[in-house]
């Protein structure tokens, strides 16, 4: 699936610069694309390595540019309890030992070896479960937990203890962890005891320190989406590569992200 967007800055900028600030590669990686001829501005191919986009002109990647073969690999893992997201201690099991040929879900060009260098994007900790990234990709990287990083993360959350209108009020908004202020975050209650969490931030074990200082205990919780990704009915324990049109995704979801963090 071909990479396409609309450019809406103000000013003309390098094709190159731009790519590389929508977390679609580097400067030097878009130069070797438009060397290839892979990159075309309202249908035309574009040809000059300083090539300027300019605002309503649509930029497209060729498919071989969205999805190279022999690529940095990304998988999505349903992770169970009970695996760590990575460096294990003693006898725990991390979760890239789970990305064998017959955990497969579905079909893939390779199955990641010992020497891979898949590493966890967002981590969830032992007791919890559900949607967990693993990559090679830098891109995919920055995308879901780079410093800058907007992009949302949503969990079911079931909790034991007393509800209120009070303790949800905080947990919205007004904890500190670690002396720093929480961003807001959207809390609801799904039904009975099970909350539904929205995070733009991914402090160490957030969810559960947040519920604790409400005099709530977390006794299950369930990460469900990514940015605009979404576990579906990936079974507990199995993966799948990531699509190219699932990365192109989280990039430009990061970026669009980002955007409205600026403005508000």
């Amino acid at each position: 699936m071909a990479w396409t967007r609309t450019y809406d800055e103000p000013e003309p900028q390098r094709v190159n610069r731009w790519l590389a600030q929508s977390g679609v590669c580097s400067r030097r990686e878009a130069e070797a694309l438009i060397g290839k001829g892979l990159v075309s501005i309202d249908g035309q191919r574009v040809e000059d390595p300083g090539r300027k986009i300019a605002a309503g002109q649509t930029l497209t990647l060729a498919d071989d540019a969205a999805a190279p073969a022999g690529g940095p690999l990304s998988v999505v893992l349903h992770k169970p309890v009970g695996i760590v997201s990575s460096q294990p201690e003693a006898d725990q099991v991390p979760a890239v030992r789970l990305l064998t040929r017959a955990a497969l879900w579905g079909e893939a060009d390779a199955i990641p070896g010992r020497d891979s260098r898949l590493a966890p994007a967002g981590r969830l900790d032992k007791d919890s479960r559900g949607l967990l990234i693993l990559s090679e990709d830098g891109v995919v990287a920055k995308a879901v937990i780079g410093p800058a990083s907007e992009l949302e993360k949503e969990y079911r959350v079931q909790v034991a203890g007393a509800l209120n209108a009070r303790k949800l009020k905080m947990l919205r908004h007004g904890l500190r962890l670690d002396g720093r202020d929480l961003k807001p975050a959207q809390v609801s209650v799904v039904e009975g005891q099970q909350l539904r969490f929205v995070l733009r931030e991914g402090r160490n074990r957030q969810i559960r320190r947040m519920c604790e200082m409400v005099e709530l205990q977390v006794t299950d919780l369930f990460r469900v989406r990514v940015g605009g990704l979404v576990l579906g009915d990936l079974p507990e324990g199995r993966w799948r590569p990531l699509t190219a049109a699932e990365r192109d995704l989280l990039v430009s979801g990061a970026a669009a992200a980002g955007r409205a963090a600026s403005d508000r």
